[in-house]
């Protein structure tokens, strides 16, 4: 009974992209492992940037920094 939980930047991630996620998770745990897609479970988290970091930083202060 695989559990995938996704984690995602609250920004404007559509329900079709989800759904795409979704079911693209669940068809490589059924090609990979064989697991049973009725006992798949995929969750998807979306995350406020405030509350993201990346090296150390906010996440919005470390792609200001790295588009320099």
């Amino acid at each position: 009974m695989p559990y995938v939980n996704i984690k995602v930047t609250r920004e404007g991630v559509t329900p079709a992209q989800k759904a795409a996620l979704i079911s693209g998770v669940t068809d490589l745990l059924v090609r990979v492992l064989d697991k049973a897609p009725a006992t798949t479970f995929v969750v998807i988290d979306e995350v406020a940037l405030e509350d993201w970091g990346i090296g150390g930083l906010p996440v919005e202060q470390y792609r200001r920094e790295m588009a320099r």
